[in-house]
């Protein structure tokens, strides 16, 4: 769907620039041009690019290998 009419910026574009690196909207909008127009998008573009961001993180901690804490034995 595009957030952003002026510009002509989708919300997979939002996602496919989290994936490349992108953390804030300021960020986002010198990649896109997202919300730098006339700005009526900003409020959902910043909904999208969270979500993004949370999705890039949870998906990040599952490839992390889970740490195994030794066991311990009472003599």
């Amino acid at each position: 769907m595009y957030v952003c009419v002026c510009n002509a910026v989708t919300d997979s574009d939002i996602r496919n620039a989290v994936d490349n690196g992108v953390h804030s909207m300021w960020q986002l909008l010198q990649e896109t041009g997202c919300a730098g127009t006339c700005g009526c998008c900003r409020d959902l573009a910043v909904e999208i690019l969270q979500e993004s961001l949370a999705d890039t993180l949870s998906r990040a901690d599952s490839r992390q290998p889970q740490l195994a804490l030794p066991i311990l034995q009472i003599a």
